[in-house]
């Protein structure tokens, strides 16, 4: 574990929240990891639904910038940790909840695809850049959302890169409610103990109905990422890699 991811069991509720406040709760290697297992030994701990959590105005700026450069110089693209973590949202056979404060850029806004219900808070801000960069969406976001929101819509989020905040998230099927930054823990909580209190057989079997097999999804996840790996090498990605690099200078 580490102390930049927090994992809390309360009752049939555990939140795991990201706890990198200083870095925007951008994500490494050790977080990716870390949110998988909790997310992936729910069941087994009796837990009935799991709460993603972020920090005041940041719930994930995205993969942590040295991890990512390391991992694209070495040829891998998405590390391990990072499929791991894709493939625990998919195959969750546990309902899951976001709740977004600020940034949720990349991973911040396509972990919510994967949600079953999410609070947005009015300061939210979902934003994929991964075109602008030369590379393509991830976390099967390719797949997920023209189902949730439409092509057009989805178009525009994934390619065009423009930014959605809670109202428009809201409107477009990413988020369920919108609150004050303030509310939005206690309302995603409120939210999982209603999940939670429901007969679970009940919710497993709606979920899986309602979902379809994983198998899909996962096939998605690995079709997006080797396409990442691929776009990682290309004259386009190193050219917007160069440009964003001595932005950050």
């Amino acid at each position: 574990m580490t102390e930049h991811v927090i994992v809390t069991d309360d009752g049939p509720v555990r939140s795991v929240r990201m706890n990198r406040p200083e870095k925007k709760n951008a994500l490494t290697a050790t977080m990716y990891d870390a949110m998988a297992e909790a997310i992936e030994t729910a069941g087994a701990s009796g837990i009935r639904c799991v709460v993603i959590l972020g920090a005041p105005g940041a719930f994930s700026a995205g993969n942590d910038l040295q991890d990512f450069l390391r991992f694209a110089m070495s040829g891998e693209g998405l590390s391990s940790a990072v499929i791991r973590f894709l493939y625990a949202l998919a195959r969750s056979e546990r309902p899951l909840v976001a709740g977004v404060q600020g940034v949720a850029v990349g991973i911040g806004t396509t972990l919510c695809l994967h949600c079953d219900h999410v609070v947005a808070a009015t300061d939210a801000r979902f934003t994929t850049p991964f075109v602008s960069l030369g590379l393509v969406p991830e976390a099967a976001s390719s797949l997920l959302a023209p189902r949730l929101m439409g092509p057009r819509r989805a178009f525009s989020l994934l390619v065009m890169g423009k930014p959605l905040d809670g109202a428009e998230a809201k409107a477009c099927g990413l988020a369920n409610a919108v609150v004050a930054p303030g509310e939005v823990d206690e309302e995603a909580m409120k939210a999982a103990r209603e999940i939670a209190a429901l007969p679970p057989e009940a919710v497993a079997i709606s979920r899986r109905l309602m979902k379809g097999p994983p198998d899909e999804i996962v096939a998605r996840i690995d079709d997006e990422a080797a396409e990442f790996r691929r776009r990682l090498q290309s004259p386009e990605a190193r050219k917007a890699f160069e440009a964003f690099l001595a932005r950050k200078k």
